[in-house]
């Protein structure tokens, strides 16, 4: 078999995303002409779908020694640097492609997004101008909307002609920060308007790990919680110590039940931010959720040690002393926590607190006329996570199903029914 039937193996191995069986047959064709400039680019093209981006640069590179007018060849070598966070690299490659050919839209909107990352707003903006009025010449209108929506984020907001008392300069916005106001934005409840904004950036830049945990933060604000994991799993591909990532992926674990899964993402987040109180409460609650009420303790109790302040903290503590049947100090726990929700104002909060809190009480306090054991009401107590209100719920329902029964009999069957279903 010849050079180009190996080649034209390659192509249509390629065309099957059969990367590995690509690459094998193109070494074939590149054994018998190692002069070959385009299988030489080919081949670094599958190394890079393969994940190989390395192996791809040094690809594209032996390709552009070959043939230095190869204008794809930049091009790929400068989205392959980009996924290396080589950005001075990424845009040394883009120039040289654009001074091959000045109206290749698709390098201009690459040169944007390096200059985005650089935190180079209103060079950026130029550059997906540019892009977007090529591709519109070129009848691309897919490409055009991409690169004006890709503008929209970066524009500065508009001040109304009362406020301004002089001219201002206008306010640059660095990549960090277009992400955080995606996320207010769902925040505040657009969350499809800050969705779409960014699926438009990882579809111009699908190798930006902070878009994808963006995205993801943003699916869990809609409470697709397995998209979102898998967003947070490609984020942490390409950014493999993103703490942001790892703490957001273990809320979203945690609310699909993983809560060892998630308890492992919080002790990764928790080694690079060892103070931050919203990390503990979140460890706690999964500790809570799995069972493991003392080490959930001691997270809530950490918590408090950076400050006495928090709440919340106060609350969560109070619900797993509850569960471990040390009602005293629950109880005192959600007082402290409605002292402080108090001061903070935070009426519903308040109330939530309340509410438990005199749940709690009347089951500690209420004496059945027949005398139940107070070791048994405890140990249900316990079962029901300290809400004896929900105790009382599956007494009532054990006696429609089974009437004439003593009281003490109740309380035992409800017993052996939570423990047997699980």
């Amino acid at each position: 078999m010849g050079q180009q039937e190996f080649y034209n193996q390659g192509l249509e191995k390629m065309r099957q995303q059969d990367y590995q069986g690509a690459i094998e047959a193109l070494n074939q064709a590149i054994a018998i002409n190692p002069y070959w400039a385009e299988a030489y680019y080919q081949r670094g093209l599958a190394f890079f779908d393969l994940g190989k981006i390395h192996d791809a640069v040094s690809n594209y590179s032996e390709a552009l020694q070959l043939n230095p007018d190869s204008t794809l060849a930049y091009y790929s070598r400068a989205l392959a640097r980009l996924k290396l966070k080589n950005l001075p690299g990424a845009l040394a490659d883009i120039d040289c492609a654009i001074q091959l050919n000045c109206e290749y839209a698709a390098a201009y909107e690459l040169r944007g997004i390096v200059y985005r990352k650089q935190g180079e707003v209103t060079t950026a903006i130029a550059q997906f101008k540019q892009g977007a009025k090529l591709y519109l010449e070129q009848q691309d209108k897919v490409g055009c909307r991409r690169c004006l929506e890709l503008i929209k984020p970066l524009q500065p907001q508009p001040v109304s002609p009362q406020s301004v008392s002089s001219p201002q300069p206008m306010k640059m916005i660095s990549e960090a920060d277009f992400y955080q106001q995606l996320i207010e934005k769902a925040e505040q409840g657009d969350c499809r308007a800050a969705l779409r904004e960014v699926e438009w950036v990882l579809q111009a830049d699908p190798v930006d790990g902070n878009a994808y945990c963006c995205r993801g933060i943003i699916r869990c604000k809609l409470e697709d919680y397995r998209p979102a994991i898998s967003d947070f799993n490609q984020a942490l591909k390409l950014n493999p110590g993103d703490t942001l990532a790892y703490r957001n992926r273990g809320k979203a674990r945690s609310k699909l039940g993983d809560h060892l899964g998630a308890i492992a993402d919080f002790n990764q987040a928790l080694q690079s931010n060892s103070d931050d109180i919203m990390l503990y409460i979140a460890r706690g609650n999964a500790y809570r959720f799995a069972g493991n009420y003392t080490d959930a303790i001691a997270d809530y109790t950490q918590a408090l040690k950076l400050n006495p302040n928090q709440g919340n903290a106060y609350y969560q503590r109070g619900m797993a002393y509850a569960c471990l049947e040390e009602i005293e100090s629950a109880i005192a726990d959600y007082q402290r926590a409605a002292s402080q929700f108090c001061e903070q104002e935070d009426w519903d909060k308040y109330q939530l607190v309340l509410d438990s809190l005199q749940r709690l009480q009347r089951g500690v306090t209420q004496t059945p006329s027949n005398n139940i054991s107070g070791v048994l009401r405890q140990r249900l107590l316990r079962l029901v996570g300290g809400h004896w209100e929900i105790a009382q719920r599956l007494i009532d329902r054990a006696k429609l199903n089974y009437p004439g029964m003593a009281a003490e009999w109740y309380i035992e069957k409800v017993i052996y029914d939570i423990e047997r279903e699980r």
